[in-house]
């Protein structure tokens, strides 16, 4: 007898509350496929999401455990700062390096659920910033799975969802109001035809279990690039998925273009903060000289730590005219 698709994986982040308690009103507590979810989360959120969600709808939701079996009819939750991974009928929780800025990331979840269970698994992506999401989105239709996508109209925040569309070939693209009664019918359709899983899915589902890949593993998904990682600073290698170009160091820290833009100017924020701090530093620290050289009647000297001290605020004055303009 052939099996149905009951995995569903779904990846949501700005907007994504309103958006997972609307579909899991829409849900039945039968629910022939089991659930989980990925939402880019703060820390001292964890406690309320999974009330929430289980508020919402029927089916009960909760965070998932390492190890955890999964059931039908239950809803499993990311929890802050670890990877949500599907491993056959287990769940496993991965502290590898973030992704897209984010640990938990979507794309481990969805890559994870891709290896596993390609033809019996649905991916959703929701309403979200950036493109996190796409990636996994991808993986999922490549080992046969269904892929589904809000309609950008109707999120909160399109950006995520109308970058999965225009990355990735989705089989639906439906409005959140429509969404639990596609993902009914879809449960009930039976599995796709297995097949091989692409090596370089297997090769970034593992990292994020495993925490790093290594230089030669980085070179087999992709050439090097002269970027370097804002996260350590390793060098990026560039890896072309589809028609998303992403990267990816050698200690595991993966991005597509738009979010290691957004991370590189996060560290060229850090980088101006420290010179900065510095250069405040050397201003107290030449008034101070110049101050004591005037007490001990050396106009001249104090002259020159004035002169310096002037420069000095002035390199200032750009470094914080440079931080606003970020």
């Amino acid at each position: 007898m052939p099996r149905h698709h009951d995995l569903l994986v779904i990846g949501a982040s700005a907007g994504g509350v309103e958006a997972l308690k609307r579909i899991a009103a829409g849900l039945p507590r039968d629910l022939a496929a089991a659930v989980m979810i990925t939402m880019h989360l703060r820390g001292d959120f964890r406690s309320a999401l999974a009330q929430i969600i289980s508020n919402a709808g029927p089916p009960p939701a909760d965070f998932a455990g390492d190890y955890q079996r999964i059931e039908r009819g239950r809803i499993y939750i990311a929890p802050p700062d670890h990877h949500l991974l599907v491993c056959r009928d287990t769940l496993r929780l991965g502290h590898g390096p973030r992704e897209n800025n984010a640990r938990p990331a979507v794309d481990p979840l969805f890559r994870s659920a891709a290896v596993c269970c390609g033809p019996h698994t649905i991916g959703l992506v929701l309403t979200g910033y950036l493109n996190d999401g796409s990636s996994g989105l991808n993986a999922i239709k490549r080992c046969g799975g269904i892929t589904v996508v809000q309609d950008p109209e109707d999120a909160a925040f399109p950006e995520m969802p109308r970058n999965a569309i225009r990355m990735t070939n989705a089989d639906h693209v439906v409005s959140l109001v429509k969404i639990p009664d596609l993902l009914m019918r879809l449960v009930q359709v039976p599995e796709g035809e297995p097949g091989p899983v692409p090596q370089d899915i297997r090769l970034e589902a593992d990292i994020a279990i495993a925490g790093h890949n290594g230089t030669e593993c980085m070179e087999e998904l992709g050439n090097r690039s002269v970027l370097a990682c804002p996260d350590c600073h390793g060098v990026l290698g560039k890896i072309e998925d589809g028609d998303l170009t992403r990267y990816r160091c050698h200690t595991g820290h993966a991005y597509t273009e738009e979010a290691l833009e957004s991370g590189l100017q996060e560290d060229v924020g850090r980088a101006l903060g420290s010179a900065l701090r510095a250069l405040d530093d050397r201003i107290q620290l030449l008034r101070e000289m110049e101050r004591q050289a005037r007490e001990r009647n050396r106009d001249w000297l104090a002259e020159e730590w004035a002169d310096r001290a002037n420069k000095v605020e002035a390199e200032a004055v750009v470094v914080r005219q440079t931080m606003g303009r970020l």
